[in-house]
């Protein structure tokens, strides 16, 4: 029989939001159905009314009603655009959050979800931050942006001194990205830098990079890093990227422009009457934000945070027989 529980905040928990609390011990429940519980007063702490935003103190004792065992059990599975479709904004970055404190935001943005609005995106990134306004007002920033088609690492700040401090960390190149991609083929040097200078310009399919030269019109350099962690015979590769500049689409054209496109790129794959999709491998591009490091905003050392692969990187990884312990990011 169900039964409401009493539930006593324990002093490591000291300062943590009450929905974060919540995502800790019940990760499967919704932000929707959270909400409408604090709402109706099925969920107090000592005694009293609350609201997801409030900080739980150690000894408070929070009544939790009951709640469904799939709930309790964390059972919501891999984020995918089929399953972010139907649900709450505030929901989908619960479920994204790989890390939070009082100025910084780390999501692992799933494939297929754009950070911003523009031509037929009808969700974003940026409109689901909507949800988490703070107290005052203030909505998390976008400090970066990764493309649509690209899952992993996304920075956001929580308030206007944080984004002023880490748009300067990305301006300046204080930060580290690391991105994990397959490609095709194996390069001939197992590591080696890209650099080139990238010229943006309009096609039918929207917005292309090309590779210019040094004085064209609108052309600015590029500048990555690639290193071989395993390979597949001679077919596929699993290279680690690193951008140390931030253009459009940088890592999909300097894979191209080494001869080795990432697989299930829509732009760069260049068709090859050759050349056949594997069986079992998704077609869908195979690029991950892996991790960050950057500078705390308030100066308190770096925040160094790595997300998990989306599902189909998953699925080529198991195919492939690549195995994520031979990098160390």
């Amino acid at each position: 029989m169900a039964v409401v529980a009493q539930v006593k905040v324990e002093a490591d928990e000291a300062g943590l939001r009450l929905d974060r609390w919540f995502k800790l011990h019940y990760p499967g429940l919704g932000f929707g159905h959270l909400q409408k519980l604090l709402r109706s007063g099925q969920i107090r702490v000592d005694g009293g009314r609350a609201k997801a935003d409030m900080r739980v103190a150690p000894g408070q004792i929070i009544r939790v009603p009951p709640i469904e065992a799939d709930a309790a059990r964390g059972k919501t599975g891999p984020l995918t655009m089929n399953t972010i479709r139907d649900r709450h904004d505030g929901d989908v970055l619960s479920q994204m959050l790989l890390y939070e404190d009082e100025k910084v935001l780390v999501f692992n943005k799933p494939a297929g979800l754009a950070v911003q609005g523009g031509s037929g995106v009808s969700r974003h990134v940026d409109a689901m931050l909507e949800a988490w306004r703070n107290k005052k007002g203030e909505k998390p920033r976008l400090v970066h942006r990764i493309d649509r088609d690209t899952s992993g690492i996304l920075v956001v700040a929580r308030t206007r001194g944080a984004a002023v401090a880490l748009t300067k960390s990305f301006r300046e190149r204080d930060t580290q990205k690391v991105y994990w991609a397959v490609v095709k083929g194996v390069p001939r040097e197992r590591e080696g830098r890209i650099s080139t200078y990238l010229v943006k310009e309009s096609t039918p399919d929207g917005d292309r990079m090309r590779i210019a030269r040094h004085g064209d019109p609108g052309a600015d350099h590029a500048l990555s890093h690639y290193r071989v962690v395993e390979a597949l015979a001679q077919r596929f590769t699993w290279l680690e990227m690193e951008p140390y500049t931030g253009r459009t689409h940088q890592l999909r054209v300097h894979a191209a422009h080494l001869g080795h496109p990432i697989i299930g790129d829509p732009k760069y794959f260049e068709d090859d009457p050759n050349w056949e999709f594997p069986g079992g491998v998704q077609k869908r591009l195979h690029l991950h934000a892996r991790r960050i490091r950057i500078p705390h905003p308030d100066g308190r050392g770096l925040i160094d945070q790595i997300a998990p692969l989306p599902p189909h990187m998953v699925q080529t990884f198991n195919l492939f027989g690549f195995d994520e312990s031979a990098s160390e990011a």
